[in-house]
């Protein structure tokens, strides 16, 4: 079994290079070894989608904890996420592709969808 110092995970996708580049550039900052994959298949394929998952980061499963806390503060406003509802900054990206149709499935190859946030306490939903 792969200790959890050596194990390395997928801790987001991002829709462009420029978006994980940000979010590297602040894990390097604080000193958290991470890395990035899909960068030039991404500049091929420039939509994410089910097929395409966007450029992924990568982080060692020891780390995960620290980086959660670190990107709390959404890196593209600079701004504590926080759920409209409930005020928790308890929140979870949700990946709405399961919900789609063939027609919509399709689509998404031609047009990004927009991010969706759930609240991990009282479950709202927003874009």
């Amino acid at each position: 079994m792969e200790d959890a110092a050596e194990k390395i995970i997928v801790y987001d996708s991002y829709d462009t290079v420029v978006q994980a580049n940000l979010v590297k550039t602040k894990l390097d900052a604080y000193g958290i070894p991470c890395f990035l994959s899909e960068e030039n298949f991404n500049s091929l394929y420039p939509f994410k989608n089910q097929l395409f998952p966007g450029v992924r980061l990568h982080i060692f499963e020891q780390d995960f904890d620290q980086v959660k806390e670190i990107l709390q503060e959404d890196p593209f406003t600079g701004e504590d996420m926080q759920c409209p509802s409930c005020g928790s900054p308890e929140i979870a990206i949700v990946d709405k592709e399961e919900d789609k149709g063939f027609v919509d499935t399709v689509l998404s190859f031609i047009q990004p969808s927009p991010k969706t946030y759930r609240c991990k306490k009282c479950t709202s939903v927003w874009d």
